[in-house]
């Protein structure tokens, strides 16, 4: 075992998501009016009959406000689209009354108007993310599928900026994306945004369509972010969605700065190190499903039959998942596997295993 294996073993216990996770994410529907290219949920018109109820909603709400008595789960309720619930208010008032802190992560459509967005900020979010993969009307509108959805973001982000709603903007990572992301980043600079979060993509749904990028140029990419994020002149926190591996990048740099373990820890991105699928996230289908992420598409349970917090503690599924010492291949033999922990939800979409190595990293540690 390296020293720096053994260092952050010391440093992050291996099993702190145990009792509970940081994000709990529920697809309030897979309704939606857009028809975007990589939709991890392939979205319908019109919403499922079987969509949880406004009462079995209020219920996981409860369940979720119950995981720790002492620091609930943030929600982020997503979806599709969850304006496309008429009973989305009402959900989020009742959240709040249960002592939730609560996200929504709306679609860039007419639906979004000012009024939707102040409607949003009385009910009370926390925050609001909106998704933006182009740096134009042009590209992003392709992406989406709709003409005129660029437009609808971007009023919806300045309605955000009115009402005083911290927003964060969510950008696809593909291969069609991978040149457009400089100019992407300067039109997320002229809003203003918390954070830029970069999701790399996942062959599931309809990203099975999309090329991915290399494991090369993902290195060269994260390496830009890092930049970025050093260079003080970045008005926003940058963080990646299954590209863990930024953390051993992130890592390197600070130790090369000096920084001991401890003090990267203390970092933002430190204090994210081994959050993953499974591990600090679980995601609530629109049906109940319970899966450890939206991307990772195995379910472990339903709301319907078994309560959430049992199955995120005790179910085999997710208990594998967050201890490191069964994950195969490169990643299970990496000095850094406490804090990056892989893609879980890639090595599953390649490979039919959660539990093999994420393709996407080009690191190749020894070999034991």
């Amino acid at each position: 075992m390296s020293r720096v294996q053994i260092a952050l073993e010391r440093a992050i216990p291996e099993f702190i998501f145990d009792r509970s996770p940081l994000l709990v994410y529920w697809e309030a529907t897979r309704a939606c009016d857009l028809a975007c290219v990589h939709c991890r949920a392939e979205a319908i018109p019109k919403r499922h009959p079987l969509e949880l109820s406004t009462a079995e909603a209020k219920a996981l709400l409860c369940q979720i406000a119950q995981f720790d008595e002492n620091h609930a789960p943030h929600v982020v309720i997503t979806g599709g689209d969850p304006l496309q619930r008429p009973d989305l208010l009402e959900l989020i008032r009742y959240g709040r009354e249960l002592g939730l802190s609560i996200s929504v992560t709306p679609a860039g459509t007419q639906r979004l108007t000012p009024r939707a967005i102040q409607e949003l900020q009385e009910a009370g979010v926390s925050s609001l993310a909106l998704s933006l993969d182009g740096s134009d009307a042009t590209t992003h509108d392709a992406f989406r599928g709709v003409p005129g959805s660029f437009g609808w973001t971007a009023l919806a982000a300045q309605a955000a900026e009115a009402e005083g709603i911290p927003l964060q903007i969510n950008t696809m990572v593909t291969a069609r994306t991978l040149n457009d992301l400089p100019r992407t980043y300067e039109r997320v600079k002229s809003w203003r945004v918390t954070r830029w979060a970069l999701f790399f993509l996942i062959a599931t749904g309809r990203g099975r369509a999309l090329e991915e990028i290399t494991p090369q140029q993902s290195e060269a990419w994260l390496n830009w972010l890092c930049d970025l994020a050093e260079s003080g002149e970045t008005p926003f926190a940058i963080k990646t969605t299954e590209a863990h591996h930024i953390r051993r990048i992130a890592f390197l740099r600070m130790q090369a700065r000096g920084m001991d373990e401890e003090q990267i820890l203390r970092t933002p991105i430190g204090r994210g190190f081994g959050v993953r699928d499974g591990n600090g996230i679980v995601f609530v289908s629109h049906l109940g499903q319970i899966y450890p992420s939206g991307f990772l598409p195995l379910a472990a349970g339903n709301i319907r039959s078994a309560r959430l917090g049992e199955v995120y503690r005790h179910s085999e599924l997710f208990r594998a998942l967050r201890d490191t010492n069964r994950l195969k291949g490169k990643c299970g033999r990496c000095p850094f596997r406490v804090i990056c922990g892989g893609s879980r939800a890639r090595a599953y979409a390649l490979t039919g295993d959660p539990l093999e190595s994420d393709p996407l990293c080009p690191y190749q540690p020894k070999a034991s």
